[in-house]
């Protein structure tokens, strides 16, 4: 189990199909625990990965900045304030191979207004063939 993380989270990180090199977008990071435990998972010296860990509050994105410093100054995370139904990619970022999410209401059912705009804006985040898992199920993107 990953160090520092709940059981429920260290059981999504665990089935998440990670590999050295990847690019994950986590939707919803919270605190940033399971962005930092992925970020060191597809992270190696011959082949850098990257985590960009979103989420729509304030609080949590400067939570998960504070916790992630190490991560963030070596270039392996970055994190971003924006609600999963705006997200875009910056001008020149690449796409992602895997994006995943844990408990976001607009994801899982709880807030199902923009929930079809949400998954608009993950399948254009990730690359051709890229993954999306919600609360540790493959959602497929269309």
């Amino acid at each position: 189990m990953p160090t520092g993380l709940s059981p429920r989270l260290a059981a999504v990180v665990d089935a998440l199909p990670l590999a050295p090199g990847m690019r994950v977008l986590e939707i919803g990071c919270g605190p940033g625990a399971a962005a930092r435990a992925v970020a060191a998972r597809v992270d190696r010296d011959v082949d850098p990965g990257f985590v960009l860990a979103t989420d729509r509050s304030a609080t949590a994105v400067r939570q998960a900045r504070a916790g992630a410093a190490t991560e963030i100054a070596t270039g392996r995370m970055g994190v971003r304030q924006v609600a999963v139904e705006d997200l875009v990619l910056q001008d020149g970022e690449e796409p992602f191979d895997l994006a995943f999410a844990v408990r976001v209401g607009v994801l899982d059912g709880r807030h199902p207004a923009h929930h079809d705009r949400a998954l608009a804006r993950v399948a254009a985040a990730l690359r051709p063939g890229g993954r999306f898992v919600v609360d540790g199920r493959e959602v497929p993107l269309v």
